[in-house]
């Protein structure tokens, strides 16, 4: 069973909150990992508490399961900071607090005296944590954004939605995976940096301010489409339920008899196992081979050639089968990831989940009942989650706050960790001629693609050293990922897209050295006893191990969780796979799109039906699991400092996205209402228009939200005032909604005439939220926001020279982050720095390390 509620990751932690959607996923999550959360209200409450949905659809501010979902965990105070006494009691409560959460708009707390500047000097080691739309400088720092105009500026959206016709061309817009992505991303990076820079304040005592866009946050989330522009200027397409593409690919979402879908996935990854021989297998058991059986699709090249004969094979068995045969189960079984796509509330009867306590109970007592909520995003019986305590009504615990907060402020823990070490004095400043914050933390990093990979990438970026442990006999799969760096002088010179240059090198792809930016690289055979042995050496050096291999994998190489104690008693073990190493499914194995249809996530997005599922373009879960498993790290890690002691996290990436489903759940449990689409529309935080809408040029889109009717008069009036647009019908938000369908279609006939940025500029001088649907191109090259960000940072690659990488999207004032790390490079060629590994930290001779070399054990 997990540990019990006073053994949370950040016990003690104490976070003002002073946010709206921005921010309140930021605080959902410290508050889940132990942290104090108090929710700083006006007297009116948060605007988050008037969105939909609501308990028995009775609209009121203590019934939002919006509001119950992002603040589970959170205390409420009522201050009106527009008064004297209010002002003074947000001051007691900052000097007594670890963290300030801040997403009111730009200068909203400084006017009133209570900025970032003014609170450091009560309280020094304040960590003032600011989320804004556009960032604090630029170009666009006053325009206004929401959840669909980040996912369309990020990109997203232009990944996202349904094939093109059968000319090649699209019909329907990009789709904007729903609800409320674009601030989880900015949330959890943003958690991400507090926990860091709160590590960091345990050895030097001073705080910091921490400044994030969500704009640059959710530009940096998408998958490989942006390497693939920036090695070899390719544009990608947007397919139905599977990754986008530079060309059309086979589809990977499949109907049952009874209407819904399976997904039988096949991986890119050139060095993961063959599924033919269980495909053929299967086939044959249900008689359903046909020809497959001829001696030619034995031959490897022939079935990459007709692969979508296999396909064609796949689906048909699956279209004679309903959804809840479980056929899935089966494959999944034999080794292959297949995935049901299920509706989010369908894995609440999941035994699974239920092993790893994914749900829930949580009493409401005011209104007589219990309600299931997510629960824990990962498994631990060392240390827990705290999942007690329900979504606050309007400023209950005013009083209940000032009293804990200033009675206990006397008697408060130092904001120094008894168990933090400082680095050593060989540990340098970064770049930035600054210390980092994670300086003098070593995780040994035995990660497999972006799911498990990407997390060293963030704590490198922190000034922890990340050595990253490979063998040439299975290297990483992204090393393979189909997208190799060519010349450089050639890639600047290109205004076409280019060939695919022969991959020569396996330092050579784009997608792998993305994802492992600042690490070191060791070349060590674990399959040898020699080659565990050095890895043993390692561990018991290190604060850290983390892996991505398949559930078991560890314990068969002996060394699961009480070997590495056995190593290191003060060990943090993280490992990430698809399903998770506890519960019923055990060793099955997944990858990014089949966690998503696992989750929910790719049957949450797309229109309503009889239309599919259009799911998320690419691998969204792999870029969050990487952020999950950094969090979990970094938390860890602040609990490690804390109370000395190591723990084992197993971690998922369904439970990732389990977890990422906004108020859907909630709104099942409470209300009885399974999930349906709505496409580009907003239903909860209710606007009309609200959708992606023709510009000129082919496939060229703006996204548009009017949430207010300010917002509606500003845009008919940029639109020259049509007539259509005078009609009663549309003369309130009401009208409107009830309309969308006419409303969309007219506004299209305007908007069709515009160039996509000149509409986007002139709605945002008014006040308009709008946002072109861009993509990697557009980022890269046309961003200026972007550029004023410098959210890609060039690092000198030791083969293949200087390439861009998209750099951390939060800034810190004391210890500024470098996506280079410590090393200040590219990602490692493969085995780069083993002899410096061997030598510097295991005190090896250079001798020693040539008789491993000799016997081919690094």
């Amino acid at each position: 069973m997990p540990a019990a509620t006073d053994n949370t990751y950040l016990q003690g932690l104490r976070v003002l909150e002073v946010a709206d959607e921005l921010g309140e996923y930021a605080g959902k999550l410290l508050a889940g990992l132990g942290a104090d959360v108090v929710k700083v209200e006006p007297p009116e409450g948060e605007v988050t508490r008037g969105y939909g949905p609501f308990l028995d659809d009775v609209a009121h501010g203590d019934r939002s399961l919006h509001f119950w979902h992002y603040n589970h965990g959170k205390r409420s105070v009522v201050i009106d900071v527009d008064t004297a006494s209010g002002v003074d009691a947000f001051r007691r409560l900052a000097a007594d607090a670890d963290v300030i959460l801040d997403t009111r708009p730009r200068g909203y707390l400084e006017q009133r005296g209570l900025g970032p500047a003014a609170l450091a000097e009560v309280n020094p080691g304040l960590i003032y944590a600011k989320i804004t739309h556009f960032g604090e400088d630029g170009p666009w720092v006053e325009y206004q954004g929401s959840d669909l105009i980040h996912l369309a500026l990020g990109g997203m959206m232009m990944n996202s939605g349904y094939d093109p016709d059968p000319r090649g061309r699209y019909d329907t817009p990009p789709i904007a995976p729903q609800m409320w992505h674009a601030y989880h991303i900015a949330g959890e990076q943003m958690v991400m940096s507090i926990i860091a820079a709160a590590c960091h304040r345990m050895v030097s005592g001073r705080g910091q301010y921490l400044s994030e866009s969500v704009h640059q946050a959710s530009a940096t989330c998408t998958e490989s489409d942006h390497p693939m522009w920036v090695a070899l200027r390719i544009p990608y397409m947007r397919q139905t339920g599977r990754h986008a593409s530079p060309v059309l690919t086979t589809r990977a979402i499949a109907p049952t008899k009874d209407g819904r879908y399976v997904m039988p996935y096949t991986t890119y990854v050139k060095n993961f196992p063959d599924s033919w021989p269980a495909d053929i297998a299967t086939l044959r058991e249900y008689g359903m081979q046909g020809d497959l059986d001829d001696p030619q699709w034995e031959e490897p090249a022939y079935r990459v050639a007709h692969a979508d004969l296999i396909a064609d094979r796949m689906d048909k068995l699956i279209a004679r089968s309903r959804f809840d045969a479980d056929l899935w189960r089966e494959m999944l079984a034999k080794g292959l990831t297949w995935a049901p796509v299920r509706a989010p509330e369908e894995n609440l009867d999941d035994e699974h989940w239920r092993m790893r306590h994914t749900y829930t109970e949580v009493e409401h007592p005011e209104l007589g009942r219990t309600f299931t909520y997510v629960g824990a995003r990962w498994y631990s019986e060392q240390v827990s989650w705290r999942l007690d305590r329900r979504p606050p009504l309007l400023g209950e615990h005013t009083d209940e706050v000032a009293a804990d907060w200033s009675n206990a402020s006397a008697a408060r823990r130092p904001v120094s960790g008894p168990h933090r070490a400082a680095p050593p004095d060989t540990v340098g400043a970064s770049v930035h001629g600054a210390p980092l914050p994670l300086a003098g933390v070593r995780i040994v990093d035995l990660s497999w693609m972006l799911a498990s990979a990407g997390a060293g990438r963030f704590l490198a970026a922190m000034g922890a050293e990340v050595i990253k442990v490979e063998h040439m006999s299975r290297l990483d799969g992204m090393r393979f990922a189909g997208m190799p760096y060519p010349d450089r002088a050639e890639r600047d010179a290109a205004t076409a897209p280019m060939r695919y240059p022969q991959q020569k090198s396996v330092n050579q792809s784009a997608n792998f050295n993305e994802i492992n930016t600042g690490k070191l690289g060791l070349s060590l055979d674990l399959k040898s006893q020699e080659g565990r042995a050095v890895l043993e050496d390692l561990i018991r050096t290190a604060d850290m191990v983390v892996e991505g291999y398949s559930p078991g994998t560890m314990d068969r190489m002996g060394l699961g969780y009480e070997r590495l104690r056995e190593l290191n008693p003060r060990i943090i073990y993280v490992q990430q796979s698809g399903l998770g190493q506890r519960g019923t499914y055990g060793g099955a194995k997944a990858f990014g799109p089949t966690a998503q249809a696992f989750s929910g996530l790719t049957e949450m997005s797309g229109f309503p039906r009889p239309w599919p599922p259009a799911g998320i373009g690419y691998s969204y879960l792999d870029w969050f699991g990487a952020y999950n498993m950094a969090t979990a790290m970094l938390a860890a890690l602040y609990h490690r400092d804390m109370t000395g002691r190591g723990c084992w996290i197993d971690s998922s990436q369904v439970e990732t996205g389990i977890y990422l489903q906004g108020s859907a759940l909630l709104d099942f449990t409470a209300n009885g209402r399974s999930w349906s689409r709505y496409g580009n529309r907003s239903p909860y935080k209710q606007a009309a228009p609200h959708g992606a809408y023709r510009a000129d040029g082919e496939d060229r889109w703006v996204a548009i939200a009017a949430f207010t009717e300010g917002h509606w008069r500003s845009l008919v009036e940029v639109l020259g005032s049509p007539e259509w647009a005078g009609v009663d019908r549309f003369a309130t938000l009401a009208g409107r909604l009830e309309n969308q369908d006419e409303l969309d279609a007219l506004l299209q006939t305007c908007t069709r005439q515009w160039d996509r940025y000149e509409l986007m500029h002139a709605l945002q001088a008014r006040g308009v939220p709008a946002g072109v649907t861009q993509d990697a191109h557009d980022k890269v090259e046309l961003d200026p926001q972007l550029r004023q960000r410098r959210w890609l940072v060039e690092l000198v690659h030791s083969e293949f020279g200087a390439w861009p990488a998209k750099d951390f999207p939060v800034t810190f004032s004391a210890t500024p982050v470098h996506i280079g790390g410590l090393k200040d490079r590219h990602s490692p060629c493969y085995g780069e720095d083993t002899d410096d590994v061997l030598t510097r930290i295991l005190g090896m001779s250079p001798a020693d390390v040539a008789e491993l070399q000799q016997r081919a054990v690094v």
